[in-house]
């Protein structure tokens, strides 16, 4: 068989400029790669109950709702890890949940607990990340206050701002805003600074989409059963506009 060479048609910067030259072996590739993920980029989530044992989640296989003492633990395989920070979600007694989930607002609840806990043990060797959003503490799922079958946004902002400040007070680090509400992040900020938390931190939410993806989440946090089928389309972010 003869050899047949082809002649690049020169087209733009090409064939002088050959991208594929950068990608032809790992270590040409890892020396340009823009984009690198590391432990110092992670967040443990862990969810908390008030139950004696460590419950399975079964839409997540091998995860775990962690009792306090447990969850403390975690924390401690976290650090080990160099894992920065962890999340903590609680998982509400069912009757400890109301329409306008004030449970969210005591200081003794269950994330509060938690975070106490996970501080007396670990201290500043780790960040602690709390959620902020009322859909743990709700009886019907949602979010926020429900007014007329509606999510009533400026009335919701105050209850977060609320329970933001709660938390902080708890030894949160980082206030993590995931309800989706408008105008959450600059109620929340204004109230953290009014009440003497300035160095606390926020992180936002700032695109949560009305997805099926959260199924197993709300199963984890146990407010799957309380939304009844209901979704949270009038404020989470339409998946067509992604």
């Amino acid at each position: 068989m003869s050899n047949f060479a082809i002649s690049p048609t020169p087209f733009g910067q090409f064939p002088q400029t050959r991208l594929r030259r950068l990608r032809r072996y790992g270590w040409s590739r890892r020396l340009v790669a823009e984009s690198r993920l590391a432990v110092d980029d992670l967040v443990w989530p862990l969810f908390v109950h008030d139950g004696a044992k460590p419950q399975a989640v079964v839409s997540m296989p091998g995860v775990e709702r962690l009792p306090i003492p447990a969850a403390v633990d975690a924390v401690g395989q976290a650090i080990d890890l160099g894992i920065p920070a962890v999340a903590l979600f609680p998982v509400t007694d069912p009757a400890k949940k109301s329409p306008d989930g004030d449970e969210a607002l005591n200081a003794d609840n269950l994330v509060c607990r938690a975070v106490r806990a996970v501080k007396q043990a670990h201290g500043e060797r780790i960040g602690v990340i709390c959620d902020v959003a009322l859909d743990p503490y709700t009886s019907h799922g949602q979010d926020g206050l429900v007014r007329d079958g509606y999510v009533a946004n400026d009335e919701t902002l105050a209850v977060l701002a609320r329970q933001a400040v709660v938390q902080a007070e708890a030894g949160c680090d980082v206030i993590a805003p995931s309800d989706m509400m408008d105008g959450r992040v600059a109620a929340v900020r204004r109230a953290l600074d009014e009440a003497g938390f300035e160095r606390v931190a926020i992180l936002s939410y700032a695109a949560k989409y009305a997805s099926a993806f959260y199924g197993p989440f709300r199963d984890a946090v146990g407010s799957a059963a309380n939304l009844a089928g209901g979704d949270k389309r009038t404020y989470q972010m339409n998946p067509a506009n992604s």
